[in-house]
């Protein structure tokens, strides 16, 4: 089975979109866009940390991607604007992570792969990572479900309820960087964030409640995961940029039929 890569780039696909799509109703719920955006781009620095130490390139991700949306949180709202904030985070940290790369002697690298994806070249190795990743992810957001969800409807309601808005923030971070670290094989750092925003984004319209949400977006990301690859193996595209293609004409349907769910 795991000989025929064409199977283990969807299974790798549909692993991300399982793990992004539910995260991603959170980045849109709260408006989080940039916060992904500059998480995603500290994953070249993660790259080169990895490389320069020889570390899996995995726990270099991971590690930068956290520290990045640590410090993000933790600096927004101090005296920088929190859109302005994240946009020089992000630019910084991919410029950063490129010119640190340029820098690592020895090491062949291929930062194309790094930064659009590389799901045709996933190994079983990879499959093991990437769904033990987005079973993680998946659980803490089960476990976490109410409790991040009263904190981003209200965060007074959820004090009040005895939440700590800052712990489930923290939590959020925690699996943001986790889905970064998981899917930059697949689709890559410039393209990570569009796999969390827009199969949220796409499955607005279509649902009423929180939860089915979540679950229209899982079976978007999952439907764009194939669908790209079908696209990319059919038309020799890149899959990684044909995966975001995919799940934009996702987006484009849903906008466009949204009149018509609303009256339903």
């Amino acid at each position: 089975m795991f000989d025929d890569f064409l199977v283990r780039a969807g299974l790798a696909g549909l692993g991300v979109a399982f793990a992004a799509a539910p995260l991603g109703c959170f980045v849109v719920w709260r408006r989080m866009a940039y916060f992904g955006d500059a998480t995603s781009h500290a994953a070249i620095l993660g790259v080169a940390l990895a490389l320069a130490t020889d570390l899996p390139v995995f726990a270099g991700v991971l590690a930068t991607a956290l520290a990045m949306a640590l410090i993000v949180s933790a600096l927004a709202g101090r005296r920088v604007s929190s859109d302005a904030l994240l946009g020089v985070l992000a630019h910084a940290s991919l410029a950063l992570g490129l010119v640190a790369v340029s820098f690592i002697k020895g090491v062949r690298i291929d930062l194309e792969a790094y930064l659009f994806g590389e799901i045709l070249a996933v190994t079983a190795r990879d499959l093991a990572v990437i769904w033990t990743g987005a079973a993680l992810v998946t659980a803490l957001l089960v476990w976490r479900w109410q409790a991040l969800l009263t904190s981003t409807l209200s965060p007074d309601l959820a004090s009040a309820s005895g939440i700590s808005p800052r712990r489930e923030q923290v939590i959020l971070t925690l699996a943001l960087a986790l889905t970064v670290a998981v899917a930059i094989k697949v689709v890559g750092a410039l393209l990570i964030a569009a796999m969390l925003i827009i199969p949220a984004a796409s499955a607005r319209p279509l649902a009423r409640t929180p939860e089915a949400m979540a679950g229209w977006a899982m079976l978007i990301g999952g439907l764009s995961a194939l669908g790209g690859l079908a696209g990319a193996f059919h038309f020799d595209t890149p899959a990684g940029p044909s995966i975001v293609s995919c799940a934009a004409a996702f987006f484009a349907l849903t906008a466009a039929l949204s009149p018509v769910f609303k009256q339903g």
